[in-house]
């Protein structure tokens, strides 16, 4: 009986209607006035508070405000957002690299710079170079170098069968999508893995080159003992430098999908042998 009372009462206290006036200042005559009681303002508010959500939630989804939201940029944009960002960092670096070499070439014609001063860059590499003569120590100390290292295990030739005794490890965990195939030139095997999945070196070395190719993407190859080198293309991010120690094991990139010959996120893992590809599949279980 009394809980029936306690909620009659609370029900006539939020029916219960208010009268609000508003009076003029100076002559105290009522200009307007309204009644209204508890539950019609609480409802009043609701709805208020519900049109502003309302409104709030149309500005946002038909105007681009909403690609600032965590989550809503579709990952397909993200992906793209990324590639142009590592390929402008690729074009930088280029731009850096032609800056050198024009200024190389500005400062021979000038007559500031002698060749041997010249500051070495990646696009003379590949470039027909005079060979220079030898001198006589120069001679003289190759012919003592090739006698010495005639009979070293490690200096054979191309020729010689690969060594059976040496362990490789698996580069990166995930489903060979395609092999290796001299016929067709491709010198590789492809792992098809998560995005941003873990990079392992496949042996001790060093790295010998990192860069950008506009089919390979981002690309890192480590010079191993015993003649071997091994290539990572369509990386996301490199995690060494040119120079760098690594250990077998180590993690030295990140898989991506970077460059044109790639249609989702894997690796394209290369061995070579003294110059000459060789299966990857013959020494690693995938």
């Amino acid at each position: 009986m009394k809980h029936q009372k306690k909620k009659s009462t609370f029900w006539k206290k939020m029916r219960f209607k208010y009268k609000l006036s508003f009076l003029n200042e100076n002559t105290l005559e009522e200009v307007f006035s309204f009644r209204v009681s508890r539950l019609s303002a609480f409802w009043t508010a609701v709805a208020f508070a519900s049109i502003l959500i309302l409104l709030t939630s149309v500005v946002i989804i038909t105007t681009p405000i909403r690609n600032y939201l965590p989550g809503y940029l579709p990952a397909e944009v993200r992906q793209k957002i990324i590639d142009n960002a590592l390929k402008a960092d690729s074009l930088e670096q280029l731009l850096a690299v032609q800056t050198v070499y024009l200024n190389n070439i500005g400062g021979i014609l000038r007559g500031d710079l002698t060749i041997d001063s010249v500051r070495p860059v990646d696009s003379l590499k590949n470039g027909n170079i005079p060979e220079l003569g030898k001198s006589k120590e120069t001679a003289a100390f190759i012919e003592r170098f090739e006698e010495d290292e005639k009979y070293n295990l490690s200096s054979l030739s191309s020729s010689a069968s690969i060594p059976d005794n040496i362990i490789f490890y698996r580069p990166v965990n995930g489903i060979v999508s395609s092999h290796f195939s001299q016929k067709d030139k491709h010198y590789g095997t492809d792992i098809a893995s998560d995005s941003k999945e873990s990079i392992l070196a496949t042996m001790r070395g060093s790295v010998i080159f990192t860069g950008f190719d506009a089919n390979a993407g981002y690309v890192m190859q480590i010079q191993h003992q015993n003649g071997f080198i091994s290539i990572y293309k369509h990386c996301a991010l490199l995690l060494k430098n040119v120079g760098d120690e690594v250990s077998a094991g180590e993690v030295i990139a990140l898989v991506g999908n970077t460059g044109q010959l790639t249609t989702g996120p894997h690796l394209h893992f290369e061995l070579w042998y003294r110059g000459t590809p060789v299966d990857p599949e013959e020494f690693i279980t995938f």
